[in-house]
């Protein structure tokens, strides 16, 4: 669990429009979405996890336990049921809503890769860890 503390600042987005509008995102929150660079910071506080998603358009946190699930709001504005699964430097998130999303995300020592999944459209973020 080398990512704890770390903070990810996003640096590629792959298909992430796609991603928004077949979620049903508008578009002006797909815009804005495009254009802010987020920092991930994922954190532990006894068995819970502290998810901390900042940018310049929206800021969320999540707090969760391992494969129990709980009550979501997107940054879209979604309801969803979500569970989180942490797998050493793994984690997997399944959003079950209108439309269910696959998050993956794998940690190393230099980067997050967020692997996003909607449909058959797949997007991908690369976060750099920020010094």
């Amino acid at each position: 669990m080398s990512f704890l503390g770390k903070k990810y600042k996003l640096a590629t987005s792959e298909n992430f429009d796609e991603l928004m509008k077949a979620l049903g995102v508008g578009l002006v929150t797909r815009k804005m979405g495009a254009s802010v660079s987020p920092v991930v910071e994922v954190t532990k506080d006894g068995d819970e996890y502290i998810m901390k998603t900042t940018s310049t358009f929206k800021s969320s946190e999540l707090k969760f336990k391992p494969g129990v699930e709980f009550d979501e709001e997107t940054p879209d504005g979604r309801k969803v049921k979500t569970t989180i699964t942490v797998d050493g430097d793994k984690m997997s998130q399944i959003q079950k809503g209108d439309k269910d999303t696959v998050i993956e995300r794998e940690f190393t020592d230099s980067e997050m890769k967020a692997i996003m999944k909607v449909d058959d459209i797949v997007c991908t973020r690369i976060y750099k860890v920020q010094n």
